[in-house]
């Protein structure tokens, strides 16, 4: 198998940080500083998503200038998305969902892939293909930690990155969850902060992140 589906290393650094910010950046000019503002509060795995034309060039800056940052590439749709992706920088590659086209494509790519899986089947089609660590998506819309706790009993070699409704208000209760290693969402970085050039705010918060305990009632956030 691939690195794309043998992704140990992914795993472990998910599971140090347990939050990925998701991070839409409109102004790659933005990036370098949004990123050391993240990684000085201790997040040091983030997701760009490919959703504005200036995020191959935000994610090319932060891999070429931040250290110590695991930048992936997020919204990954098609081959055409990872290839990109890959030769900006990125170190994994994230996807809404998955289809036989993009688990075939993925085989050649040699960076680890998140695909992402909202229902038991669409888990156990990734399980044949090699993967154990997936992204629950969307979340909430999915039923949430419930049909997380319900996933766990018959895929039990299955962990999961909750995202999609996922917040500072319940992330420590998906946290808790057995087979979940992380959660991903865009809550740390709020557009607002970003805007503004906040970034003492948006260590702050990344830093009462870092000191959420799992199952813990409530947050500083």
């Amino acid at each position: 198998m691939m690195q794309s589906v043998l992704n140990p290393g992914l795993i472990a650094a998910c599971a140090k940080v347990r939050v990925i910010p998701v991070l839409t950046i409109a102004d790659a000019r933005l990036a370098v500083p949004l990123a050391r503002a993240l990684a000085t509060g201790g997040l040091t795995v983030l997701e760009i998503t490919l959703r504005t034309d200036a995020a191959l060039e935000a994610i090319r800056r932060i891999a070429a200038e931040v250290e110590g940052v695991i930048v992936g590439a997020g919204t990954v749709l098609d081959a055409q998305h990872a290839t990109a992706a890959i030769q900006a920088g990125s170190q994994f590659l994230v996807s809404p969902g998955a289809t036989p086209r993009l688990f075939d494509a993925a085989e050649h790519w040699e960076v680890p892939l998140l695909p992402g899986a909202a229902t038991a089947s669409e888990a156990m089609v990734a399980f044949e293909r090699g993967y154990r660590f997936l992204k629950f998506f969307p979340a909430e819309q999915s039923g949430g930690i419930s049909a997380l706790k319900a996933l766990g009993a018959p895929l039990a070699d299955v962990k999961f990155c909750p995202t999609g409704g996922v917040g500072a208000g319940n992330m420590a209760a998906y946290l808790a969850c057995s087979n979940v290693v992380c959660v991903g969402g865009s809550w740390v970085a709020p557009a607002k902060l970003i805007d503004c050039g906040d970034w003492a705010g948006i260590e702050l918060l990344a830093r009462n992140v870092r000191e959420v305990r799992p199952g813990s009632s409530g947050t500083r956030l």
